[in-house]
Formats: structure tokens, C-alpha cells, sequence
């Protein structure tokens, strides 16, 4: 059944800079902008783009993962000549076998998948990354400038530049050298870590990497630098939308927050919708003492104190005076009267209890002394906080 594009998504991560997040879970599963997990946003764009076969290649903690993507259902990739397929993984019989070792060796071990369809061209999408992008534009591109491989960039400051992977293109608009968080950048080209490859070209460099003893089996240090070397022609394709890798907790908080301005990403658009497997839960109920300033609120929440610039996921409950102020809160995650939570996120089925005071104002504003923008704390799924506890600033229950 031969396709023109196929997608592969990594979403194997463990996710250790999330920490207490992802102690249970994948980090693509994390929960994300009220009603949505992480792993949505990749999923719909390839829905949305036209993209009808997605293999998703899981390692890490994959129970909750592999149920919540079930059958591709919510994101109509549950189609008869195509859909989503849940990759972890294997070892054959008498074969020497691992856990995926890069991301070049994770698509590796999935070979067999991919011929299957036989595309013309492979995309590689991560599981971690917040964004709304048009991959047929991308695939058109690629197909007019006869790339090998095209990977998506946006422009970065040449400070940020430092700490990312950055394509420096030639006269001709292809790239010319990639470099790994260089420390004089010579573009501002960053790597989204987005790529559509050649599916014969992908190939060869794949099982040619794999008999390479010295390689890191990883696409940014290995494969487009084998590539360049080899004179293919690899093109930057400049996506000027939002888009934010969610890999730590200060940038998993602010994406969160950034959901709060449509101007930034519009989760409002009727013409590309992000979908998601939501839960069966009633209408978010305001209560007579309720306080909600510019917020997302879920359905199924119970709020009776005071909310504001804050997040709310399915299933929280925020009791009579308590107050949620600049915070993500999870899934059924419950704060109790008197107590407040102030630029934090709160992990599933947390409890902050009575008078608990958790995380505080940024930039030093007050007297918790906090020097960093982004959450002061995160509090682990199923965690207590004792009443009358206050909780500092860096800590993580």
C-alpha cells in the first residue's frame, strides 16, 4: 500500500527534566492546556495535513501512552487504509536486540513498518513539542527544491542560538554546515528537530549508520552531519508559527501559560482543530463565592475560591477561599480551603490541604524571594500537602 508521506513520531522520551511529572508517565502523556496531553498537538497536525499513517514509537512507561492513543479514534487516524500504530520496542526470535539507543536507531528498528507502505518520503515528528504547523506545505517544498532531506527552522535570537542545533544555508539557499550548540553561531537558523527525509535516501543512511560502531545513532549528531558530508541536498524550511519544546518545567509552564493569548496559539481555530481524547466528566461548575479572572477552567472542575491567570484541568476542585494564582493544575488535583498555590504546577490526584501555602511570586516581588520567571515548585501526581505546610521555591514534593 504505497503512500506518499508517512509519519514516524518519537515519543519515547523519559522526560527527566520534567522530574516528578513524568515518574509514572511518558512525557508525551503529560497533561497539557486543560483538556489536551502533550502528544495531541504532533497527532492533529498530521490529521490535519492529510498525513492518515502514523507509526508512534514508545519506550518509556508506554501503558498510559498506548491507551490513551487506543485506536487513533479522537484524531480520525482510525482509518482501513491507514491509521495510528503503537511502535515499541522488540526482539525477535534468535535476534540481538535493545531498547531504542538514539532516535536515528529507534526508526531503525522500525524498518520493516515503513516499507510496508512503501512512501516516497518519511516525516519524523517529536512527541514533546507544542505547535500548529501544515506539514503538506512543508512536503511541498521539499518535493519542489528535490531535497533529500528538508528540516523545519525558526529564526532564534543568536543568543539562543548558542543552545540549540543551528543550519547555516549556502548561496543557494541549501544547507551548508550544521552545527550543534555552537558558540559563534553563524545563522539563526534553529532546528525544530522536524524533518522530512527521502524515504530511499533515509534508508540507506539508516542501516549504513547502524554498522557505524562509532555513532551515537542520534539524527542532529549523526545523520544530517553524514548527510552534508555525502553533498545531499538538505533545504530549511522557515515555520514562522508558535511553536515550544515542552521538555523542562519552566518551559512546560510558560507553554501552559501562553495558552491563555489566543495571539499566541489558537486552540479556538475551526480549521485545525487539535483533538483529543477527553474524559466523560459534567460542565465545570462556578460556585456563589467563585472568583475566575482569565483562566481555563475544564470540564468537571468545582471551583469556590479564587482563580486567575491560571490553568485547570479535568476534575479540580478549588474549595471556598482558596486561591490558584499563575499555576497548571492536573487532573483531579484538589486544593482545600485556605490554602493557596501560586505559580506552581500541581501534579494528578494532588491534595493541598487546608492553609498550605505552596510556591510564591517571581523575580523576588515578595517575601519568598524567588529569582527565576517560571513555576517555583512541582508537586508530584498523588502527593499530600499537609495543611498549614508552605512549600519554597525550587522544591519538588
Amino acid at each position: 500500500m504505497k503512500k506518499s508521506c508517512i509519519a514516524m513520531l518519537l515519543a519515547g522520551g523519559q522526560g527527566s527534566r520534567l522530574y516528578a511529572l513524568t515518574q509514572n508517565v511518558a512525557k508525551p502523556s503529560v497533561p497539557f492546556g486543560g483538556k489536551y496531553r502533550i502528544i495531541d498537538f504532533p497527532l492533529s497536525n498530521c490529521a490535519n495535513s492529510g498525513i492518515d499513517t502514523v507509526g508512534v514509537l514508545t519506550q518509556y512507561r508506554p501503558l498510559q501512552l498506548n491507551s490513551y492513543i487506543g485506536n487513533g479514534q479522537p484524531w480520525d487516524l482510525d482509518s482501513s487504509d491507514g491509521g495510528v500504530y503503537i511502535l515499541p520496542p522488540y526482539l525477535g526470535a534468535g535476534e540481538k536486540g535493545s531498547w531504542f539507543t538514539g532516535t536515528a536507531n529507534a526508526i531503525y528498528q522500525n524498518l520493516g513498518f515503513i516499507e510496508n507502505y512503501d512512501p516516497e518520503n518519511v516525516l519524523i515528528l517529536s512527541g514533546d513539542h507544542i505547535y500548529k504547523m501544515d506539514y503538506a506545505k512543508m512536503l511541498k517544498e521539499h518535493l519542489e527544491k528535490d531535497a533529500a532531506l528538508t528540516i523545519a527552522v525558526q529564526q532564534v535570537s543568536m543568543e539562543e542560538a548558542t543552545r540549540m542545533g543551528i543550519l547555516n544555508p549556502g548561496p543557494d539557499g541549501y544547507v551548508e554546515q550544521f552545527e550543534e550548540k555552537p558558540k559563534h553561531p553563524k545563522s539563526d537558523l534553529a532546528s525544530m528537530g522536524i524533518y522530512i527525509f527521502n524515504w530511499p535516501k533515509l534508508r540507506q543512511a539508516l542501516i549504513e549508520d547502524e554498522n557505524d560502531p562509532n555513532s551515537h545513532k542520534d539524527f542532529g549528531k549523526d545523520i544530517i552531519p553524514k548527510m552534508l558530508a555525502a553533498g545531499e541536498k538538505i533545504w530549511p524550511y522557515r515555520f514562522e508559527g508558535y511553536w515550544r519544546d515542552v521538555g523542562t518545567i519552566t518551559s512546560l509552564w510558560d507553554a501552559n501559560m501562553d495558552m491563555l493569548s489566543t495571539t499566541l496559539i489558537n486552540l479556538y481555530d475551526p480549521e485545525w482543530p487539535i483533538a483529543a481524547r477527553s474524559p466523560v466528566c459534567p460542565p465545570h461548575y462556578a460556585g456563589p463565592s467563585a472568583q475566575i479572572n482569565h483562566s481555563i477552567i475544564t470540564e468537571g472542575c468545582e471551583v469556590y475560591g479564587h482563580v486567575e491567570n491560571s490553568v485547570l484541568s479535568p476534575e479540580v476542585v478549588v474549595e471556598p477561599g482558596a486561591k490558584v494564582l499563575y499555576s497548571v493544575l492536573m487532573p483531579g488535583a484538589v486544593v482545600k480551603k485556605g490554602a493557596v498555590v501560586e505559580y506552581a504546577i500541581v501534579g494528578e490526584h494532588t491534595v493541598i490541604e487546608e492553609d498550605a501555602h505552596v510556591g510564591g511570586a517571581p523575580d523576588g516581588t515578595d517575601a519568598w524571594g524567588v529569582a527565576t520567571c517560571g513555576p517555583d515548585i512541582t508537586i508530584r501526581s498523588g502527593a499530600v500537602v499537609p495543611a498549614g505546610a508552605m512549600i519554597y521555591t525550587g522544591e519538588e514534593v
